[in-house]
């Protein structure tokens, strides 16, 4: 398979080039509504369409939530086909948020389904889960490898029922997530500018000194806005690895739509919020 130039040294650019920010693309019924429109197929993909069309030419990252189209069936993976497609040619880089984990020939289906090439489905990188063990990811990180594309690993999530399992001590003494984090960096070892094996990590959890972050790839940081996390956070959260952070921010731009210049005047307040945070850092 002839692959792309790594997602990492393209993230890289569009970071530095794009305004730095990943905008997550999340059709949820209540949303749906509050843009007046009706929780079915047709909301779903001009509410899709509304979000590309507003910031795809000028953002760093989109990423869909694959469940939120998945609901409504082939037709509903139709629009998401569509929206990768029509994202990627406007510019951005797609991150599908389908969170996928499994073992051997269905871990590699997984990766297929996103990952190749000629997918209908084919996005810059898909976040997974490790929590079947991380070697259980090996054909997703051969798939990347081979297409250019990247991964985004479930490591410190914001959500309050992940300590349970991140926070948890292995025998070695290091907790699952520090495990994870590590495995990456392993990843990325002498990448440049940037590796493409990037770790998903809130921007809600504060404090993070006592985790080696610096993993020479992407963080990719939900919790910027509706959940509570500033820009302005950035710094003090993610430390020295705060260049590398992708921050993702979905109903903090979204609740201004359907208009499109609202929907694209608030991605440029969050993003030049962000640029200030990690530039002061």
């Amino acid at each position: 398979m002839t692959g792309l130039e790594p997602f990492g040294a393209r993230l890289r650019r569009a970071m530095d080039e794009r305004r730095p920010l990943c905008v997550g693309i999340d059709p949820h019924a209540s949303l749906l509504s509050e843009w007046g429109l009706n929780d079915d197929v047709a909301g779903l993909e001009r509410f899709s369409r509304t979000v590309v069309e507003a910031v795809a030419d000028r953002v760093a990252v989109l990423k869909p939530q694959s469940a939120f189209f998945e609901r409504f069936g082939s037709r509903g993976v139709a629009v998401l086909e569509k929206t990768v497609q029509e994202a990627r040619a406007a510019g951005a880089l797609v991150v599908m948020d389908a969170k996928r984990g499994d073992i051997g020939s269905t871990m590699a289906a997984y990766a297929e389904s996103f990952l190749h090439k000629d997918a209908p489905l084919f996005s810059d990188a898909l976040t997974v889960s490790p929590y079947l063990g991380y070697g259980s990811l090996s054909p997703a990180v051969a798939l990347a490898r081979e297409s250019g594309t990247g991964l985004f690993v479930l490591a410190l999530t914001s959500n309050p029922e992940g300590g349970e399992v991140q926070h948890a001590v292995r025998h070695d003494g290091r907790s699952v997530g520090a495990t994870m984090l590590g495995h990456l960096s392993v990843e990325n070892a002498g990448e440049e500018p940037l590796g493409s094996f990037g770790a998903v990590v809130g921007a809600t959890l504060g404090d993070l000194s006592s985790y080696d972050l610096d993993i020479n790839g992407p963080l990719l940081a939900p919790g910027i806005g509706a959940q509570g996390a500033k820009a302005a956070d950035l710094p003090a959260v993610f430390g020295s690895a705060v260049r590398n952070v992708v921050p993702n921010v979905s109903r903090g731009v979204l609740r201004h739509g359907p208009d499109v210049v609202a929907l694209r005047d608030a991605a440029d307040r969050f993003a030049e919020d962000i640029r200030a945070a990690v530039t002061a850092a």
